[in-house]
């Protein structure tokens, strides 16, 4: 029976009561949207919820970050029931897991190994993964990278999994020469070429990134960022709604712009 908590000097709630609550929410007398939901109607869910976490982290909001990190584990716990419901694992199984990767994975801490600095954990962690996951080649490590991964994460890692082998672009001479060389023509109409040549241009500026030791997620959303501030100060700087002002206005707003940033 779950136990509802009306007075805020209440004991706490505890996992077991969030366990209950969500087979509650599940049951047949339960919430009909909650009953209605499978692991593919609430992925993106999961997605969402590890945002606003990495939100709550970079804005140093610790209030926002416990609530955000409670949203998530309910997702956790969400998936769990589903598959209890369906004979596949458990919410049991979950913590047994990742409880035994996580001594498995530190034979440093829980057994008689020696890591002396961060980076030699982090180099055992990768061996131990790859013998856990069968993974025998270079190939095998890079293809074990999630494809659900933002684009220039995924490209991140890929990159630095291939690096280990020795094969590390990054580490190349003349990487600016080569991003622009792949800059495709923008006259004329798009060609079936483009998407390969565009795709080929963001690869080539990761590594650019990675050479330059700076993070290309954090890049972009900080230039995201500095587009729509300078698109704020160009719009209120217009004196109109920008659709009514000409090519020409909008060109001089923009540069006007650029040069208060």
């Amino acid at each position: 029976m779950v136990k509802i908590n009306s007075d805020d000097a209440h004991a706490p709630y505890t996992m077991d009561d969030l366990l209950q609550i969500m087979r509650r929410l599940r049951a047949p007398d339960g919430c009909p949207w909650d009953r209605e939901q499978d692991h593919a109607s609430i992925r993106n869910n999961v997605l969402e919820e590890a945002y606003e976490v990495a939100d709550g982290i970079d804005r140093a909001d610790d209030d926002a970050l416990c609530e955000e990190l409670g949203d998530l584990l309910l997702q956790v716990v969400f998936h769990a029931q589903i598959a209890q419901e369906a004979d596949s694992f458990s919410f049991a199984d979950v913590t047994d897991g990742i409880c035994r990767k996580l001594i498995h994975r530190h034979p440093h801490v829980f057994g008689s190994a020696v890591a002396e600095n961060a980076e030699q954990v982090l180099d055992r962690w990768d061996r131990i993964k790859q013998a856990e996951k069968a993974q025998t080649t270079c190939t095998d490590t890079l293809r074990s990278v999630p494809a659900a991964f933002p684009a220039l994460l995924r490209a991140a890692k890929v990159q630095k999994r291939a690096a280990k082998s020795g094969t590390d672009f990054a580490a190349a001479d003349g990487l600016a020469d080569r991003l622009r060389e792949l800059c495709p023509p923008t006259d004329g109409q798009a060609g079936k070429d483009d998407l390969r040549a565009v795709g080929d241009l963001l690869f080539a500026a990761v590594c650019l990134s990675r050479a330059r030791g700076v993070d290309a997620e954090e890049a972009l959303q900080a230039a995201t960022d500095r587009f729509i501030t300078r698109f704020s100060a160009a719009e209120q700087a217009a004196g109109q709604p920008l659709p009514d002002c000409t090519a020409e206005q909008r060109d001089a707003l923009w540069l006007q712009a650029g040069h208060a940033d």
